[in-house]
């Protein structure tokens, strides 16, 4: 039997629940996780800005069983690698948050990263730096999606 993949969802994913535009794709993902296709992997990160986000964003993570779970531990670690890909201008400071996403879940060695945010993450010249500087750092070239591209159809 395969390996159920571990998946890193950006908190995105969690707001696209109630957004017309990627409503189904986010519902569909939660539902895979909680039928055990994937296991979500969540950092601080996304803890601290589910705390900051509407109750019923927040919800979709609470909704979940803790087996479907895997909760990331906070870590310096992180923080160089983030610091990283800030340095080399991947993106600017004012997006050190989704520099810190990318980052949690390379030192997590992930199998997947899933993101709607198509201009600091889902981007092909973003993506392409994040795997520069995790190649120079001894970390994995995770790759990065859309929920659409890793949804079964």
């Amino acid at each position: 039997m395969a390996r159920t993949l571990r998946i890193y969802a950006d908190t995105s994913v969690f707001g696209g629940c109630f957004d017309e535009e990627f409503a189904l794709a986010s519902l569909r993902l939660f539902e895979e996780i909680r039928a055990g296709r994937f296991v979500l992997v969540v950092s601080p990160t996304t803890l601290r800005e589910l705390d900051a986000a509407p109750p019923q964003v927040s919800d979709v993570l609470t909704a979940l069983p803790v087996g479907c779970i895997e909760l990331l531990q906070p870590s310096d670690e992180v923080a160089q690698l983030r610091d990283a890909y800030l340095a080399a201008g991947i993106v600017g400071a004012g997006s050190a948050l989704d520099a810190e996403h990318i980052a949690s879940a390379s030192v997590a060695e992930v199998d997947l990263i899933v993101s709607w945010n198509f201009k600091h993450i889902v981007h092909f010249e973003k993506v392409r730096g994040y795997h520069a500087i995790n190649l120079l750092r001894g970390y994995s070239q995770t790759p990065i999606h859309s929920p659409i591209e890793v949804i079964e159809s």
